[in-house]
């Protein structure tokens, strides 16, 4: 599948998943045409048990959609690539997928890195939740974030 533009001049590829593969989207992210970063997208419906644990914890509603993201090398972090990276997927999942109700980003309290490159991006945090960990040696202690969504555009009227 050829690279797609996102904002800000990085690039993205996506890697159709197959069949009983988890049913989200890879975003590679290039900058200057050397992978940095890797954003996973997905419809939180897609994943009944996680939706069930964070809709106990914050308003979830139908459509809402999630990313998960990191910066491969160490040695890239802490120079706003995290940043321009999750403002550009957000801006870019409005319009790949226009029915998506809200982005949800649940993050480890502890990680402050992460937390602060979300807010950084636009994302505010709504709640504080307890939820699973992706790493067991970690608190369950989360801050979920969102981003405003943008107005959508008017559906034309039809002409009479």
């Amino acid at each position: 599948m050829e690279p797609r533009d996102l904002p800000g001049g990085r690039r993205a590829r996506l890697r159709p998943r197959g069949p009983g593969e988890e049913p989200a989207e890879d975003l590679l992210v290039l900058l200057d045409g050397e992978p940095i970063g890797l954003v996973q997208r997905c419809r939180l419906a897609d994943y009944p048990d996680y939706l069930a644990e964070l809709a106990a914890e914050v308003d979830v509603p139908d459509g809402a959609v999630t990313i998960d993201y990191l910066i491969g090398d160490p040695r890239l972090a802490g120079r706003g690539h995290g940043t321009r990276m999750i403002h550009a997927v957000v801006e870019a999942t409005w319009s790949d997928h226009p029915d998506a109700t809200a982005i949800i980003v649940p993050v480890q309290a502890a990680n402050r890195a992460s937390w602060r490159a979300l807010e950084k991006a636009g994302l505010r945090r709504v709640a504080e939740a307890s939820l699973e960990p992706d790493n067991p040696v970690d608190d369950r202690t989360h801050f979920v974030y969102r981003p405003p969504r943008p107005p959508r555009p008017p559906h034309p009227t039809p002409a009479r």
